[in-house]
C-alpha cells in the first residue's frame, strides 16, 4: 500500500540529505546574510532550502485541558530558496487575533503575498489564527520585510537557549506509530513528527514546492500520559481525497478542525486537513492510517 512505502522513501530523503550535504556548506553565504535579515537563524535542508523556526514559546495555549507544546501546535516556519539572482520564500504566521492586522498591514507594504488566513485549531485558549505567505524576490530583502511585519507580533526572534540534554523523552510507543504510518518520526522537544512527501511534484505559480516548503502531511503527537497523546497536523489533499479521509477519520474519533488552502496558484490544486484528538496514541495511529491509506502519498 501506498503508506507502506513512504517508509523506504522517507528513508531516501535522509540519504539525499548525506549526499547533498557538501553542496548546501558550499553554497551558505546567502542563508547567513537571510539570517541576519530576519533576526533569528535557521538551518539548511536538502535541495538548498533554508527553513527557519520561529515557535511561539511567548504563548501558553490549552485546548481541552492540554497546554499545547510550541512544536505541536504553535510553529511558526518561513523557508527560503535561492535560484539564480532570485528567490522564494514560503511560510506560516502563528498569530494571536490582535496581531493579525497590524501584521498583514506590514507584509502587504513590503510586497509580501498572504495565501491563507485560518484557523488550525478549535476551541483553543487564547486563539491562534495561521497566516501562510509568499513572496518572490532577492531572499535577504525578503527576510527583512518579513522582519518588519514580525516586529508587529510578539513573536520570539532571539535564538532559543541551547538545551541542556537530549529532548525530553517520548513516553509513547514510538515502533508502533512508525509501523501504522510507515514513516519514521522525530523527537521534537519531546513531540513526535512524522512528515510524509506526497507522491506528485508540488509547484506553485510553476515553481517546485518541496516537502520542506510546506507540501507533506504533518502528524504530531504530544504525550498526555498513560499511553495517550494530543494528536494535530494536517493532511495535504486533492478535491477527490478530502471527503473519503475525512470520512476515515471520523470513524476513528479524530475530528476535522479546518479544511482551506494554503497556496493560491498550486499545481495541483490542493486542501489542507487540519485534526485533532486526544486519545490512545495506538487507537488514533490506526485512525490515522485508515486515512493515509486513501492519500496519494510517496512511494518508492
Amino acid at each position: 500500500m501506498m503508506w507502506k512505502r513512504s517508509a523506504m522513501n522517507c528513508a531516501a530523503l535522509v540519504l539525499a540529505a548525506v549526499l547533498c550535504a557538501p553542496a548546501i556548506a558550499a553554497d551558505d553565504a546567502w542563508q547567513a546574510e537571510v539570517g541576519k535579515a530576519l533576526g533569528k537563524t535557521g538551518s539548511a535542508t536538502p535541495g538548498g532550502i533554508y527553513r527557519v523556526g520561529l515557535p511561539r514559546t511567548d504563548l501558553k495555549v490549552t485546548l481541552d485541558g492540554v497546554e499545547l507544546k510550541a512544536g505541536f501546535a504553535l510553529g511558526s516556519w518561513l523557508a527560503f530558496e535561492k535560484m539564480g539572482d532570485s528567490g522564494m520564500v514560503m511560510g506560516d504566521l502563528v498569530l494571536t487575533m490582535d496581531e493579525v492586522s497590524p501584521v498583514m498591514k506590514k507584509l502587504v507594504e513590503g510586497g509580501i503575498e498572504v495565501t491563507g488566513l485560518h484557523n488550525h485549531l478549535l476551541r483553543n485558549q487564547p486563539f491562534t489564527m495561521y497566516m501562510h505567505v509568499l513572496g518572490h524576490g532577492d531572499p535577504v530583502k525578503l527576510a527583512s520585510a518579513l522582519h518588519a511585519a514580525l516586529a508587529e507580533s510578539k513573536t520570539p526572534l532571539t535564538a532559543a537557549p541551547a538545551p541542556a540534554s537530549a529532548p525530553p523523552p517520548i513516553d509513547l510507543d514510538t515502533a508502533a506509530i512508525d509501523a501504522a504510518l510507515g514513516a519514521k518520526g522525530t523527537n521534537n522537544g519531546g513531540v513526535y513528527q512524522v512528515g510524509i512527501p506526497r507522491a506528485e511534484p508540488i509547484k506553485d505559480s510553476g515553481m517546485a514546492v518541496p516537502p520542506a516548503m510546506g507540501s507533506a502531511v504533518s502528524i504530531n503527537f504530544q504525550p498526555t500520559g498513560g499511553g495517550r497523546a494530543a494528536i494535530t497536523g494536517d493532511f495535504v489533499l486533492v478535491a477527490k481525497e478530502v471527503n473519503p479521509v475525512a470520512k476515515a477519520l471520523r470513524e476513528h474519533g479524530i475530528e476535522v478542525t479546518a479544511l482551506h488552502n494554503h497556496m493560491l496558484d498550486d499545481e495541483p490544486r490542493l486542501f489542507f486537513m487540519h485534526f485533532w484528538a486526544n486519545d490512545d496514541a495506538k487507537k488514533l495511529a490506526e485512525g490515522l492510517k485508515a486515512a493515509l491509506v486513501l492519500v496519494n502519498v510517496a512511494k518508492s
